[in-house]
């Protein structure tokens, strides 16, 4: 196989390759799909804060009220 036979496969190849990549039904869904994602672990760590911080808080006045009782 010469050179130019070589180019002129890797050239129709990658032509097929891309006809079938646009015809393909869930193509560019990546970034909606990133975005979606970063969204659910942004409220994720939000709920975490706050169930922390409620957490914290009923620990803290737990620990002060069985102190006054002594």
């Amino acid at each position: 196989m010469s050179e130019i036979q070589l180019i002129l496969f890797l050239v129709e190849t990658l032509r097929y390759r891309m006809a079938d990549a646009r015809l393909e039904p869930d193509r560019g869904d990546v970034a909606e799909k990133v975005v979606i994602v970063a969204i659910f672990v942004a409220l994720a760590i939000a709920v975490g804060a706050v169930i922390t911080k409620a957490v914290t808080g009923d620990a803290t006045n737990i620990s002060h009220q069985i102190t006054a009782s002594q």
